[in-house]
């Protein structure tokens, strides 16, 4: 069974810690960081995951970054709150692979990370 490797983009302190948890108890890795701009501590990343709520700005400048900072053929995966869904779809039309709720990103990442991931857990 191979580990999953995220990068996880927030400055939600509350938010960084309840998915970094649940990604370790799912078996991932889970690297975060509180800027999109900050330097991660690996080259490459099975997913990157951005909260679009505590990063300010068009979504398609995240996408890319996170494209950067996840290496190749890191899933690009975008999340907010419900209500956004068209920050949400932009960012998806920006090439991000998925954009979820906040409720589904949170009530249920391991499943997620297994779609997302899928072949490496």
């Amino acid at each position: 069974m191979q580990t999953i490797h995220v990068l996880l983009v927030s400055s939600d302190l509350m938010a960084t810690s309840r998915l970094a948890a649940a990604g370790r108890g799912a078996g991932a890795e889970v690297e975060t960081l509180a800027s999109i701009a900050g330097t991660p501590r690996s080259a490459a990343y099975d997913a990157v995951i951005l909260d679009l709520q505590s990063l300010a700005g068009d979504p398609a400048g995240h996408v890319a970054r996170g494209r950067e900072l996840g290496g190749a053929g890191a899933k690009v995966i975008a999340f907010g709150p419900h209500v956004w869904k068209d920050r949400l779809d932009a960012a998806v039309a920006a090439g991000a692979d998925d954009a979820v709720s906040r409720g589904e990103v949170m009530g249920g990442l391991p499943a997620l990370l297994g779609r997302w991931c899928r072949g490496l857990s």
